[in-house]
């Protein structure tokens, strides 16, 4: 008898862990209708493709402006998938825009997929090169590229399925760690159309971004002198490398008397070739950071004035080019309220404890180096979206599409927690099963957000009404001489 009654008790808990179960599965589906579905489940048939191309790109690791492997596979997987694609925009040989459906709304997702120098890394847990001194992805622009190729094919399918009306582009945007290929496309009129704009990077952690970044000027000067032997006789010569000095030292003294938010930075790209020949040629490549683009103007005007006094005191000649004008962030809460709401109704993943430790591991150098801690390994949680706007201290070319259009994005957890960014940790995790995880949410989040949008007139009213409020007597100007393409090469 006892028997028989522990068994019927514990059926009946069974079944009510059963039922609850299936229950919090239905809740679970319920959050999405049939249109919305449609686009996640397609995230998910297609993952080895998407995670394909991360891997690809990955493999790739080219650098700004020469990722023609890298944007030319995603050209031909967007044909293959049935978008119409124009390559070679905007005088960039690896940009370029993709296209579905017709008509209004016309709604627009940005992919890059350029690497940065000297980062090459296996997915390894120590510092290992696969080829010493080569590009790698330390910013996770290999699944930038393949998350929002995941996401465009994702809402192509829902739209194709249920016949949704309006316009998906997916753009193709060269030399984001740079800051060029966006600046330039905005420059050529290409998301003059558009009605909003959506993006995401790969991070650390989950959230939707309602913030701003920084404004960015990249100018590279150039002082000419004359050569001669250093020893036997400088009186000849003019040293190129002394007018570089010069300037640096100028602009460091300048720090103190800029607003907080200022930054300069700056690279010797040519200080001459060995100490006995005074160079004759230097160069040095400036970035010019501030968080309003006005506050960039003036500070730069500064830096060409001292550039200007360096060649006087040196007698050398001066040349300046100046590649890129980058303009801050405008945010839309609008838009960051739909991604947040989509974040965190697909729930971000759940790592297992060998991802963990994998992430741990790659930690571990960083704490003995510098000593920094690590309360996490991986963030799993949604961020709440901070509806202040939230000041950043890097830049991005996307700035400048914002300017133009509504534009908000995301990013989800890719990177290990604290990640230093640009690092070969984040090159590591980037092609791991981390950064696949990632990738997949991150296409799932922009794919159902876009699908919102194609069938909701009113986000898009309301987006636009809070961008037309944000830049009212906010005209649009730039440093870039009108007419000038962009740069054939960075370096």
């Amino acid at each position: 008898m006892n028997y028989r009654k522990t068994f019927a008790l514990l059926l009946l808990t069974f079944l009510f862990i059963s039922n609850s179960k299936s229950n919090a599965d239905e809740k679970e589906k319920a959050t999405f209708d049939e249109v919305q579905q449609t686009a996640i489940d397609h995230v998910v048939d297609q993952k080895s493709n998407i995670l394909g191309v991360n891997k690809s790109i990955w493999e790739f690791a080219e650098v700004g402006l020469e990722e023609r492997k890298s944007s030319g596979l995603l050209v031909e997987k967007l044909k293959a998938a049935g978008f119409s694609v124009k390559a070679g925009v905007a005088d960039m040989p690896t940009a370029f825009v993709a296209s579905y459906g017709s008509g209004k709304p016309i709604i627009g997702i940005l992919a890059e997929y350029d690497a940065l120098p000297t980062l090459s890394q296996k997915v390894s847990t120590d510092r290992e090169p696969v080829v010493e001194g080569a590009p790698g992805h330390g910013c996770g622009h290999s699944g930038l590229g393949a998350g929002a190729f995941g996401a465009a094919i994702a809402v192509k399918e829902a739209m194709k399925k249920h016949n949704l009306k309006g316009t998906i582009r997916l753009y193709g945007t060269p030399a984001e760690e740079t800051v060029i290929g966006k600046v330039y496309m905005t420059l050529g009129g290409l998301f003059n159309d558009l009605d909003v704009c959506l993006h995401w990077h790969p991070s650390s952690k989950n959230r939707a971004f309602a913030g701003t970044s920084k404004a960015l000027v990249s100018v590279k000067f150039t002082f000419d002198g004359i050569s001669a032997h250093a020893s036997g006789t400088p009186h000849a010569g003019r040293s190129a490398l002394d007018a570089v000095e010069l300037m640096n030292v100028g602009v460091n003294y300048a720090r103190e008397h800029v607003k907080e938010d200022a930054r300069f930075h700056y690279v010797i790209t040519n200080g001459g070739a060995q100490p006995n020949v005074i160079p004759s040629k230097a160069s040095v490549w400036y970035f010019i950071r501030a968080d309003k683009h006005e506050d960039v103007e003036r500070n730069y005007k500064w830096v060409k004035d001292i550039a200007k006094g360096a060649a006087l005191m040196s007698q050398t000649k001066l040349t300046v080019q100046l590649d890129t004008d980058c303009h801050e962030l405008i945010p839309n809460v609008v838009l960051a309220e739909v991604l947040q709401k989509n974040l965190e109704a697909i729930g971000p993943p759940k790592f297992s404890e060998t991802e963990k430790g994998f992430a741990r591991r790659l930690q571990r150098p960083l704490t003995e180096k510098f000593g920094t801690e690590f309360p996490l390994a991986l963030d799993e949680s949604v961020w709440p979206l901070k509806r202040i706007p939230e000041k950043t201290k890097g830049s991005t070319d996307v700035g400048d599409i914002s300017w133009y259009v509504p534009t908000s994005g995301i990013n989800t957890t890719c990177m290990i927690a604290k990640s230093p960014g640009h690092s070969w940790q984040d090159v590591a995790c980037i092609a791991s099963t981390i950064g696949e995880k990632g990738i997949i949410y991150g296409a799932k989040v922009l794919a159902v957000t876009t699908v919102d949008l194609l069938r909701d007139p009113r986000i898009i009213t309301e987006a636009k009404a809070e961008f037309d409020e944000r830049m009212k007597d906010r005209p649009y100007t730039t440093l870039i001489p009108k007419g000038q393409k962009p740069p054939k090469k960075i370096r």
